[in-house]
């Protein structure tokens, strides 16, 4: 087992491109996760065990969320807690390249505990409304209903473009070159990161606000989703055969 340091540089050769991919990814949550996956190395963690870490940090967040009174604490010990269990979602596929030992099980459980974060991130924001909040109107308990219909869809919609994609490239002739990384795509995407996203709940500590901020990423996020369904679904259909 070699040293952290040269563990670590093996992890930086064996980094997904950063097409696609937001400058909090590409310059927070991927170097984090690489610190992260060195030390799991190190540790013997497989890649299934950082993922069951990764959702133990952010799963006892959410608990947090939806059965502690809102506070300026809270907020941070929450923020903590996600962030860290965000870059320990990256850590485990980034372990997995570096040793080898990913498979079908370890992307099956990666995508169920994304998947499970998303549903359980806005019920918890909804039960902290309906339990802690002193709302202007019964309506804003529809809002975290809306932002994980959005997010959900976002995300079981680029995991199946993502799959016939690689399906219909499968059969596609050799040669074709990938798009660059475009800096502009990846600062444009900052507002759809679910590492930006956690950023509003440092603001637990003040109702009104975290409402605004939330409500705000609400209609970010269903924009992205309109933008992300019109590409995909025209993407899919060039690739359609003859």
């Amino acid at each position: 087992m070699g040293s952290t340091g040269t563990v670590l540089r093996e992890l930086r050769g064996a980094q997904k491109s950063a097409k696609g991919v937001s400058l909090y990814s590409r310059y927070v949550n991927r170097p984090a996760g690489r610190v992260l996956a060195a030390g799991a190395y190190r540790a013997g963690l497989t890649p299934n065990q950082v993922t069951l870490v990764s959702a133990a940090f952010t799963y006892a967040a959410l608990a947090a969320v939806a059965l502690v009174e809102p506070s300026w604490t809270l907020g941070l010990a929450v923020y903590a807690a996600l962030a860290v269990g965000f870059a320990f979602d990256s850590a485990d596929g980034q372990l997995a390249r570096l040793t080898g030992r990913g498979g079908p099980d370890g992307e099956w459980l990666d995508h169920v505990v994304d998947c499970g974060k998303l549903l359980l991130v806005h019920a918890a924001v909804l039960i902290s409304f309906y339990r802690f909040g002193e709302l202007p109107s019964d309506a804003w308990l529809l809002l975290p209903l809306g932002f994980q219909l959005a997010a959900v869809v976002t995300f079981c919609a680029g995991l199946l473009r993502e799959q016939l994609g690689k399906a219909a490239a499968a059969g596609a002739p050799a040669g074709s070159t990938a798009a660059p990384v475009s800096r502009v795509r990846a600062v444009a995407l900052l507002p759809a990161d679910y590492g930006v996203f956690c950023l509003v709940f440092l603001l637990l500590g003040a109702p009104g606000a975290f409402r605004a901020g939330y409500a705000a990423l609400a209609v970010v996020h269903t924009l992205f989703l309109a933008a992300f369904l019109t590409k995909w679904f025209r993407e899919l259909r060039a690739l359609r055969p003859g």
